[in-house]
């Protein structure tokens, strides 16, 4: 691939509105990309998307920034790399760490695609030209301010509501938004913020007919999460215990969800994605991609795996406009009436704007061959 100069940025962007979860207000987001050039200057771009605090898993911004710096960047460049799988094999004596892999792996991966001169789509094994998506919206002071937001996305059109939950703000909250909601597609997330004590409230949430809970337990479990399964009828969604292939496969075996949200950040890259996606293809495990607040380059790697054919579900890769006032790439991410466009273009399909880049970098450094 020729790969001869890689440029590592510490990005902050202000977001639109705070984003609240159990883990607490986001509005602030702090997260890194990487830039891969060939010899004939072409780049790729790819996103990690830890954050600033180890709240969601236990990598951090900074933490995923070293990382990259002292061994999987020096690495990449000392090492001749003819396709992007090749990554895999290259880290595997690197523990975990999945989110900086995957930051350099999805540039490596919009190189090499724009270098074939086809989509990121096409590379993946792509078929779909058009996915549905839903929205993700953050815990809220009051009712009202929950109902209008969910108002504002049904009437933009998207095709699956998420809100999310935590224990004192769960069954009540839901309860009030079927009363006005009855008939939209309605899943809650949970961010491992209840164990198994907590199972009647669980219960509870039965009565909603929910397309999903997720992540209802702690981070990584998948053996309570097999014993509340068996007890609830609203299915589970894993999205914190699954980390890897294995995480998955061992997952299924044990009967700990019906449903997987795929992270290509949580997993380690788009390699690891693809196969991710074919086991539970195989195993009628339907998979739908969710959302780490990304930029647009982030969002477009999303959109690239979505297009795979057993992400079925509406996934949380929504418009640009939800979250920035103005993004990275060109055009802006659009979702209208809750569909995308899969881009056709070479390699992720957008334009990255490079002064936008560079005004919200508070840190950079450049790695040369």
């Amino acid at each position: 691939m020729n790969i001869s100069e890689i440029k590592l940025y510490h990005m902050q962007m202000r977001m639109k509105h705070p984003f609240t979860t159990s883990f607490g207000t986001e509005q602030d987001r702090d997260f890194l990309l990487v830039e891969v050039k060939d010899s004939s200057g072409l780049s790729g771009w790819g996103e990690g998307v830890a954050s600033e605090r180890p709240l969601y898993s236990e990598e951090f911004t900074q933490q995923s920034w070293s990382m990259l710096e002292q061994f999987l960047i020096p690495e990449a460049l000392k090492q001749e790399i003819s396709h992007p799988d090749d990554l895999q094999y290259l880290y595997k004596p690197y523990k975990r760490n999945y989110m900086a892999k995957s930051a350099l792996e999805g540039a490596v991966w919009d190189l090499y695609a724009k270098q074939q001169g086809k989509s990121l789509s096409t590379m993946l094994g792509g078929t779909k030209k058009h996915i549905e998506v839903g929205i993700s919206l953050g815990i809220e002071d009051s009712y009202e301010k929950l109902l209008e937001n969910i108002q504002g996305k049904v009437d933009e059109g998207y095709k699956r509501i998420k809100i999310k939950i935590k224990p004192g703000k769960d069954v009540d909250v839901v309860r009030e938004v079927r009363k006005h909601f009855p008939e939209i597609p309605l899943m809650v997330d949970a961010n491992s913020a209840y164990t198994l004590a907590d199972i009647g409230t669980l219960k509870a949430l039965d009565e909603f007919k929910l397309m999903m809970i997720e992540q209802p337990l702690a981070a990584g479990d998948i053996i309570d999460h097999a014993k509340l399964q068996k007890e609830i009828k609203t299915p589970v969604c894993l999205d914190e215990s699954i980390h890897s292939y294995e995480d998955a496969r061992q997952a299924i075996a044990l009967g700990s969800c019906k449903i997987i949200n795929l992270k290509i950040g949580r997993v380690g890259g788009l390699t690891e994605s693809k196969r991710i996606h074919d086991l539970c293809e195989q195993a009628g495990i339907p998979l739908w991609c969710g959302g780490m607040l990304e930029s647009g380059i982030g969002r477009a790697h999303n959109i690239a795996i979505a297009s795979l054919a057993n992400f079925t579900l509406p996934g949380d890769t929504a418009s640009s406009s939800r979250y920035w006032e103005k993004d990275i790439i060109v055009p802006e991410v659009v979702a209208e009436n809750g569909i995308l466009t899969v881009n056709d273009r070479p390699g992720i399909g957008y334009d990255v704007l490079v002064d936008e880049v560079e005004k919200h970098a508070i840190n950079k450094k450049v790695f040369k061959k």
